[in-house]
């Protein structure tokens, strides 16, 4: 009879690695290794020929970085996503993609279960299953971390590398990096080990070499660089005049943003399973991609579009960062912003500055500002009679009024 078939989400790390491994010997089934191309870079070189050394008896290794700028990483800046008010969120949304290429690569490969590293403790483990259960409900989770017969055989990483020699895994364990890292072309994050301590300066000296993708703020140049960002319908389609798919801009954006020290982040947050953590981020390309946007919308929104969109801020947020990204309110609320940004057009000139992302400039065929209107001198339009704004006032005010009334009232 055929065995049995199993997906896995593998990095190639000792983790994976090892329950690449474990899931082969515990359920006599075929591991199908999968790893999304989402921009890690040199951390996929080897990875399918270590995976096939560890027992895989096939490989996917899938480019997705176009797909994940265009259909995630873009839809998620149109929202204004930005998790309690500092995360842009780099993690959450790339969980959901990597899931909807698990589950379509499971039914092509008639594969009864997919399989994934994530512990019991994270938010990953809810955003790859939500994900899976909103797209393929039939097909099973195995998450090894939760089961307590694998927890009981690896209580420790000594455990896990005592298991790879064992069975001739390849891998690189090493105390020189204490901490956890994750990457994607939208940023790179870094938690646990010596960071689980808040107090921690992760902006030392000493912590130089931790990060990636920028130089610190007091590294980056003494000269500012200026940059022109061109929006169509809330979407940047151009760079300095130079048309771009949404993988250019990205890409684009991470080099200049990395050279000017932008887009660092530390902070504490609150993970869907109920506790705080501790995680330092580098975003530097959309961390300019999320001010340059704002800047655009200012001139192009309406008021109370902007306002209303803003009002659903920390919900679409809270739903990327929970794993609700196929959920039908994520989905509702999808269709709110794009029609949010149907004017979202022009251009927004920036300044890159040791670390700050400055407005220095925007315009736009579709603007909203009048400046005859705006202005402190005489109005040509008469377009605004200030004479209006006293009744404006009252009305207004009435409401107040009658409230301190009633308070006043109460006192004597």
């Amino acid at each position: 009879m055929a065995k049995d078939k199993i997906v896995l989400a593998y990095s190639g790390g000792l983790d994976t690695s090892v329950i690449l491994a474990w899931l082969k010997e515990t359920y006599d089934a075929e591991i199908i290794a999968f790893t999304a191309d989402i921009g890690q870079k040199d951390e996929l070189d080897g990875l399918e020929e270590k995976a096939l050394r560890t027992g895989a008896s096939k490989v996917y290794i899938d480019d997705l970085r176009d797909e994940f700028a265009r259909d995630f990483i873009f839809p998620m800046f149109q929202a204004g996503a930005l998790y309690e008010g500092q995360y842009l969120l780099g993690t959450s949304i790339a969980r959901p993609l990597i899931a909807k290429r698990m589950v379509e690569i499971a039914r092509a490969e008639g594969a009864t279960a997919i399989a994934h590293g994530a512990t019991g403790k994270g938010n990953d483990q809810v955003r790859f299953e939500l994900a899976a259960a909103a797209l393929a409900p039939e097909i099973s989770v195995i998450a090894p971390w939760r089961l307590e017969s694998f927890r009981e055989q690896f209580p420790g990483r000594a455990e896990m590398i005592a298991y790879a020699e064992k069975h001739g895994i390849p891998v690189q364990a090493t105390a020189s990096k204490p901490y956890s890292t994750d990457r994607n072309l939208l940023h790179i994050s870094f938690e646990s080990g010596m960071l689980e301590d808040p107090w921690f300066d992760a902006s030392a000296d000493s912590c130089k070499d931790m990060y990636v993708l920028s130089v610190s703020p007091e590294d980056a140049p003494d000269t500012p660089e200026y940059l022109e960002l061109e929006f169509e319908q809330g979407n940047c389609v151009a760079l300095n005049g130079k048309k771009m798919t949404p993988l250019e801009v990205m890409d684009t954006l991470n080099e200049l943003g990395g050279k000017h020290g932008i887009g660092r982040v530390d902070m504490v947050e609150n993970r869907f399973v109920g506790m705080k953590s501790r995680g330092v981020y580098e975003t530097p390309g959309g961390t300019i991609l999320f001010h340059a946007h704002r800047k655009m919308e200012s001139l192009t929104m309406d008021r109370d579009v902007m306002h209303l969109r803003d009002s659903l801020i920390s919900k679409y947020s809270t739903l990327v960062y929970n794993g609700f990204w196929f959920a039908p309110e994520r989905l509702a609320l999808q269709a709110l912003v794009t029609e949010s940004q149907k004017n979202v057009t022009g251009t927004v000139r920036i300044k890159l500055y040791k670390g700050n992302v400055i407005a220095a400039g925007v315009k736009s065929p579709v603007s909203l500002y009048n400046p005859d209107i705006a202005t402190m001198e005489a109005d040509p339009t008469q377009a605004y009679n200030q004479s209006d704004a006293t009744g404006f006032i009252h009305l207004n005010a009435l409401r107040l009024k009658v409230g301190s009334g009633v308070e006043q009232s109460k006192q004597k």
